[in-house]
C-alpha cells in the first residue's frame, strides 16, 4: 500500500479532483488563475474546507483568497466523506489537455484475457504500491502495444485503481502545440503535475502520433520539439521517484527506435481467442436490459478477428438500439449473427461466385 494510504481514517476521502467553475453570480470578476502548484493548493484546500462532507457533483467555494468562487467535484475515492489531512485535492487542467482520473470502477479482472499481458504489468503494481522499494531498479517507461480496442486503456485504469494512485491521461496528438514551444511547455506540465502528486501513472495514448521513426515525420509534421522534451522526462533528468509512464500504441514497429529504446519494458496485447470472446460477451450481458436467448459459443466462434471492443460496440450495442428501435425486449442468435455479418471484414467474407 502506497504512503498515502497508510493511517487513513475510516470515512476520510483519500483523493478528489476539482473542476474551476468560476464565479457562478459574479460574471464580471476576473478568471480565477491558474492552480500551477497542486502541493500548494492542496495544503489551501485542507485549510479551509477540513471536516467537509464531499461527494461527486458537490460544489466547494473559496471564502478566502477569491471569495464565492466555486469548485465542482468530479470525482472523490471514496466515493464519499470527509475531508481530512490526508485528503489529496487535484484540480483538472482548465485546458483538459491532461486528464486527471481517480478510477474506482476498473480492475484487473474487468480485463478478459491477456493473461501474459496482466503478468508483467504487475511489477506496475507492485513499483507504485512501493516506490522506495525499487531504487534505480524501478518499472517507470512501459509500453503497451497491439491491435485497438485489445484492453490497453483498461489495463493501464486498472493498475492505477488497484494500487490506489491518481492517473494523468493524454492523447498525444493534444501534445502538438500550434506555436513554436507549445509541445514542450505541455510535456514538462504534464510531468510536473505528475511530480507533484506521485505515486501515480502517466498514460500516453495513441503515442505513434508522436514517435514515429524520423522517415515518417514528413507525414505529420515535425514533432521534434515534442519528442526531445518527452525524452528529457523520460531519462528522469528530473527525479521522477513514483511516476511510471505508459504509453500505448497500435502501430509499434513505426516507432522511433531513440524513443523505443527508453522503455524498459514492452507488453504485448493479443486479440481474443474463440474462448476470451465468449468470456467478454457474457461478462458484457451481465445486468443487461433486455433478455438475453443466444447461443454465446456460436458467436464466439464466427467473430475471429474481432477485439474486445468490437464484440461490445459493433455487435452488443449494435443489436440492442437495433432491438430497441423495433420495439423487442429480446435478443437471439439470429440478432447477433445480424451484427455480425454487418462488419466482417471483406477478407472474412465467402468470395462472390462467378458466372459464366
Amino acid at each position: 500500500m502506497s504512503g498515502r494510504g497508510r493511517g487513513q481514517i475510516r470515512g476520510e476521502v483519500r483523493f478528489v479532483v476539482m473542476k474551476p467553475l468560476g464565479y457562478p453570480l459574479k460574471a464580471s470578476y476576473h478568471e480565477y488563475p491558474k492552480v500551477d502548484n497542486l502541493k500548494v493548493f492542496d495544503r489551501y484546500a485542507k485549510d479551509q474546507w477540513r471536516g467537509e462532507f464531499i461527494q461527486k457533483g458537490k460544489m466547494l467555494f473559496d471564502m478566502r483568497m477569491f471569495p464565492d468562487f466555486a469548485f465542482e467535484i468530479t470525482a472523490c475515492d471514496p466515493e464519499s466523506g470527509y475531508v481530512s489531512d490526508s485528503t489529496i485535492f487535484l484540480v483538472e487542467s482548465p485546458n483538459r489537455e491532461i486528464e486527471t482520473e481517480i478510477v474506482v470502477d476498473i480492475s484487473l479482472e474487468d480485463v478478459v484475457g491477456q493473461e501474459d499481458a496482466k503478468r508483467k504489468a504487475r511489477i506496475v503494481l507492485e513499483y507504485l504500491k512501493n516506490p522506495e522499494k525499487f531504487g534505480k531498479w524501478a518499472p517507470k517507461n512501459i509500453l503497451f502495444f497491439g491491435p485497438p480496442g485489445t484492453g490497453k486503456t483498461m489495463m493501464a485504469k486498472a493498475l492505477a485503481n488497484e494500487a490506489h494512485v491518481p492517473f494523468l491521461s493524454v492523447k498525444s496528438t493534444k501534445l502538438i502545440g500550434e506555436h513554436v514551444g507549445d509541445g514542450a511547455r505541455r510535456i514538462h506540465e504534464l510531468y510536473e503535475r505528475a511530480r507533484q502528486i506521485a505515486p501515480c501513472i502517466v498514460f500516453l495514448d495513441e503515442f505513434d502520433s508522436i514517435a514515429l521513426d524520423r522517415s515518417f515525420q514528413d507525414l505529420r509534421g515535425d514533432v521534434s520539439e515534442v519528442v526531445n522534451a518527452l525524452l528529457t522526462e523520460l531519462d528522469g533528468i528530473e527525479l521522477n521517484d513514483g511516476i511510471c509512464t505508459i504509453a500505448a500504441t497500435n502501430r509499434v514497429d513505426m516507432l522511433d527506435s531513440s524513443i523505443r529504446s527508453r522503455f524498459e519494458e514492452e507488453i504485448e496485447f493479443r486479440l481474443p481467442n474463440s474462448e476470451e470472446r465468449f468470456q467478454i460477451m457474457k461478462k458484457n450481458l451481465e445486468d443487461f436490459p433486455v433478455n438475453v436467448k443466444a447461443d454465446l459459443d456460436e458467436i464466439a466462434k464466427i467473430t475471429e478477428g474481432f477485439s474486445g471492443r468490437d464484440i461490445v460496440e459493433k455487435v452488443i450495442k449494435a443489436s440492442l438500439h437495433k432491438a430497441i428501435v423495433e420495439g423487442r425486449d429480446e435478443l437471439t442468435t439470429e440478432d447477433f449473427l445480424a451484427s455480425v455479418n454487418r462488419v466482417l471484414k471483406p477478407s472474412k467474407q465467402p468470395p462472390k461466385q462467378m458466372f459464366v
